[in-house]
């Protein structure tokens, strides 16, 4: 295997910005719909400080990360972002963020809705420690993160679920409600992505 190939395979951890940003996006996407480029959307959100951060370096971190999850949309997901209801939003953010990096994809899948599945009612911070320690058996780079950064992965990760309304503040699960437009978003990848969510729709 070659060393791009391997680095290919590395998760990437950077979710640890923000929880679902769902704010973030709707924000910045009427900006990627009139410029049709992230770089430039980037450039704007930054320049103009579109969300509201404290200092420079956080309005940059901030619109970097929202950028990075936003591109991992359609441009029919991005257009239509606005005009979507709190929850949808949401669902499709959560969406956004599975796609864009694969431990938190995976872990839906093979934790939320699996639990949700088999009827375990309820995902807690065990469970996430058992499945992030599976995964550290193949991946190193999951070993060599810190003990405070391996909390704060798994503290936004919950976060994120708590604020996609997947999950309540005290774990249990959230069958997803997912509107008619959201799933038919969803329904366009293959395979598709309904799999991130607690839901029996297939």
């Amino acid at each position: 295997m070659s060393s791009d190939s391997a680095a290919a395979l590395r998760y990437a951890l950077s979710f640890t910005t923000g929880g679902l940003l769902e704010r973030e996006a709707t924000n910045l996407a009427p900006v990627y719909v009139e410029y049709r480029d992230w770089a430039n959307v980037r450039d704007v959100a930054v320049g103009q400080n579109l969300l509201k951060a404290r200092t420079h370096q956080t309005g940059v971190r901030l619109v970097r990360e929202t950028v990075q999850r936003m591109s991992a949309l359609s441009d029919h997901e991005v257009e239509i972002l606005a005009d979507l209801t709190a929850s949808e939003r949401g669902h499709l953010m959560w969406a956004a963020a599975c796609r864009r990096y694969d431990l938190v994809g995976e872990f839906a899948e093979e934790v939320l809705r699996e639990r949700y599945l088999t009827l375990a009612g309820a995902v807690s911070y065990e469970d996430y420690d058992s499945f992030y320690r599976a995964k550290a058996m193949w991946h190193d780079e999951l070993d060599a993160v810190s003990p405070a950064t391996y909390k704060k992965l798994r503290q936004v990760l919950f976060k994120m679920m708590v604020e996609a309304e997947l999950l309540t503040p005290q774990g249990a699960i959230e069958p997803a409600l997912l509107s008619a437009r959201v799933t038919d978003c969803l329904a366009q990848r293959t395979p598709s992505d309904i799999r991130f969510f607690p839901t029996r729709v297939a």
